[in-house]
């Protein structure tokens, strides 16, 4: 479990606080979505989860370790996985199958084993076919799961996605999204996913809002839909299907309140459909 307790982080030569008590925990298997304006704190407190930052007051505890133990960031960063906004920021390989192979050799892993798990790792993450491929021939949306393999490959107990989805396009951004659920699924990994995307963030069991570095909101999607005040006051529009949903409710039909996703729609309508 990663139990965040208390933390408050300042930047130096600042004296405004970028996270001011914060409190939440996050098991493996479950999956948090964190969002917020620019400035929130989203990213401070995604660089918080695996000691990339330690905070100035409070502790993280990673199944135990706290990351303001230099003895313990190793261990700490091979539990906590990031993938970042930009993927040509972690691509280091000069093919797709040694840039995944990367980290587990700086572990000092068994050839066999690295082997195994680079296969296992692009097989999951759709590259199999690409393995041989130079990473700077590859799309963005490529780019980005190989990044995802890499992290895949190290075998984390926890995945951190801080922004990563910002820079590709609605079709590609899904298709790695619905990766990482396949992963989260599969093989119990608590995911954390840092976005500014509203559309994004409901698809999480949990949603997490930050302003101003402090908590505005922590629970889950369906009632954060019914916050219109924090809605607005973040300046988040509902995903069309919301509206689509709430204006068919008009109309007569009995689509539930808790429905967030287009394919709930779509199977909602498809039942509907049946009993007429």
């Amino acid at each position: 479990m990663i139990a965040v307790q208390g933390v408050s982080f300042t930047y130096p030569g600042t004296s405004v606080p970028a996270l001011k008590n914060i409190d939440f925990t996050i098991k493996p298997g479950q999956y948090l979505a964190i969002s917020g304006p620019n400035g929130s704190g989203k990213s401070t407190l995604a660089r918080l989860l695996n000691a990339l930052l330690r905070p100035n007051r409070g502790q993280v505890l990673v199944d135990g370790l706290d990351t303001r133990d230099e003895a313990a960031i190793i261990a700490i960063r091979r539990r906590v996985g990031m993938v970042f906004q930009d993927p040509d920021n972690q691509l280091v390989g000069a093919t797709v199958e040694d840039d995944v192979a990367f980290g587990l050799e700086n572990l000092g892993l068994p050839p066999t084993e690295i082997r195994q798990r680079v296969a296992l790792a692009l097989e999951t993450a759709g590259l199999a076919s690409l393995r041989g491929r130079p990473p700077h021939l590859l799309s963005g949306g490529q780019k980005q799961r190989v990044a995802l393999a890499g992290i895949i490959a190290m075998e984390p107990r926890y995945l951190v996605l801080d922004e990563a989805t910002a820079m590709l396009d609605p079709v590609t951004r899904e298709e790695v999204l619905q990766k990482v659920q396949h992963l989260r699924q599969e093989k119990g990994i608590g995911v954390i996913l840092i976005t500014h995307l509203l559309e994004e963030a409901l698809q999480a069991e949990q949603i997490m809002i930050l302003k101003e570095g402090r908590i505005l909101f922590h629970g889950q999607p369906h009632e954060l839909i019914q916050k219109e005040k924090i809605l607005a006051e973040l300046g988040f529009k509902l995903p069309a299907t919301l509206d689509l949903a709430e204006a068919l409710r008009q109309q007569g039909l009995k689509i539930p309140v808790n429905l967030l996703s287009v394919e709930e729609l779509a199977r909602t309508l498809w039942k509907l459909s049946l009993k007429m």
